[in-house]
């Protein structure tokens, strides 16, 4: 089991720093490869660069009333929701569907669902 990890392009766990700026601030968010190449992904979907997806990321969530201390543990988790969500088939795996057109109410309804 541990050979599908061990051996994989160790590329992936090695990590990297961006910097972008957020209100005027400049933030520099420190993630490994695998994270970055799904932030990647999920960005281009709705024809977005790293940054500009952060940021919103960002503002969505501290309009939500989050408190976002630890905004790279936030990326990691929104990366990981994002591919359980293809593997359920919430998401598409076809990357041309931009996840802005999909039914988030329906999506998190579902979840709570499966929950119970």
């Amino acid at each position: 089991m541990c050979k599908l990890f061990i051996n994989s392009d160790s590329v992936h766990w090695k990590s990297s720093t961006r910097s972008l700026r957020i209100d005027g601030m400049v933030t520099s968010v420190r993630l490994e490869n695998y994270f970055w190449h799904t932030l990647e992904e999920i960005a281009a979907r709705d024809h977005m660069n790293i940054p500009q997806m952060l940021t919103r990321l960002y503002h969505e969530s501290i309009d939500a009333g989050h408190d976002l201390g630890n905004f790279t543990s936030f990326l990691r988790v929104c990366c990981m929701r994002y591919l359980a969500l293809q593997l359920t088939g919430e998401i598409p795996m076809n990357t041309e569907i931009a996840i802005s057109t999909l039914d988030a109410d329906a999506i998190l309804a579902n979840e709570i669902q499966k929950r119970h």
